[in-house]
């Protein structure tokens, strides 16, 4: 079985990013993943500079073609299911069959979404949205409502109307306070009490919410935060500690990345509740370079014990 200095679980912009800078510091490296970035229901990746507009599928594809040519990089399209530490190693088995061996374990492993209405699901990363400044921009000027689904739903209202006439709907479960009913109102937001049940339009469109009293009121585009779960077992596996975020469990990590097992690093959304593309993407440079430099000081310290 050959030994990586480093493996890496999970290509999208954490994953890619950790990656390049390990290949950029000469070190054996295998890029493992199975083509499920949680980004792919989403069009186009707005706010990251620029990628601003572009395809997250066309900025991995670009980020593999530039990796392809450092020549210590390998690559396996395939799920990462088991992982297991043992001496001086990882080992990580493959959907394929195969076992792979890193001395270090870097995973960008992400996160999966779940929605709290069904009718949300066919609009996901079109006109039900997470994020206010990936997306607000292209739903500008519309009918825009939040769904409340997590306490900080009301600082996402509060926020929207930047964008469009916003409509808070309080689920039955996330009332605001007094005073955050007043900066509400301060900020142009209406306030609903009754729970939107439906979200109606052809295809992926969205044009009216049907609420429990029968009522259906108009709406382009929906916010919402959905619930978090880790989309790999990895890091459980692993033993790593988790934290508690807005929306699910974090991978809990320090200032470089590095969790609560020597050894294995976590970024992008699997180890923060901020879901930016660009923090994901800064988060696995950091993530790479301190793989690297733990890899160097171990071999110095190593080289220093007399033989």
């Amino acid at each position: 079985m050959q030994q990586y200095d480093v493996i890496v679980v999970g290509g999208s912009f954490a994953g890619l990013s950790a990656a390049m800078q390990l290949a950029r510091a000469r070190r054996s490296i295998l890029l493992v993943d199975a083509g499920k970035p949680r980004n792919r229901f989403a069009a186009a990746s707005h706010g990251f500079l620029g990628q601003d507009g572009a395809q997250p599928a066309q900025i991995m594809r670009d980020g593999l073609t530039q990796l392809s040519r450092y020549s210590t990089v390998d690559f396996v399209h395939a799920e990462a299911l088991s992982a297991e530490a043992r001496k001086e190693a990882f080992v990580i088995g493959l959907s394929d069959g195969c076992e792979v061996s890193g001395r270090k374990l870097i995973l960008a492993t992400g996160v999966s979404d779940e929605l709290p209405l069904p009718s949300m699901i066919p609009r996901w990363g079109i006109s039900v949205l997470h994020c206010p400044y990936c997306h607000g921009y292209e739903v500008r000027d519309r009918r825009l409502a939040v769904i409340a689904n997590a306490p900080g739903a009301v600082h996402q209202a509060m926020i929207l109307p930047d964008w469009g006439p916003t409509t808070y709907y309080t689920q039955g479960r996330f009332e605001p306070t007094e005073e955050e009913a007043a900066l509400l109102l301060a900020r142009g937001v209406a306030i609903d009490r009754t729970a939107v049940v439906e979200l109606l339009g052809p295809g992926s469109d969205l044009q009216t919410l049907r609420l429990a009293d029968g009522r259906e009121v108009a709406a382009e585009a929906v916010f919402t935060a959905p619930k978090t779960r880790m989309a790999s077992p990895l890091a459980a596996q692993l033993g790593c500690t988790f934290v508690e975020g807005a929306t699910g469990p974090n991978i809990q990590v320090d200032e470089m990345q590095h969790t609560s097992l020597q050894g294995v690093f976590a970024a992008g959304d699997a180890a923060t509740s901020m879901y930016n593309a660009t923090l994901a993407s800064a988060a696995g440079v950091m993530a790479g370079v301190a793989a690297h430099r733990t890899l160097v000081m171990e071999e110095a310290g190593a080289a220093l014990v007399p033989s």
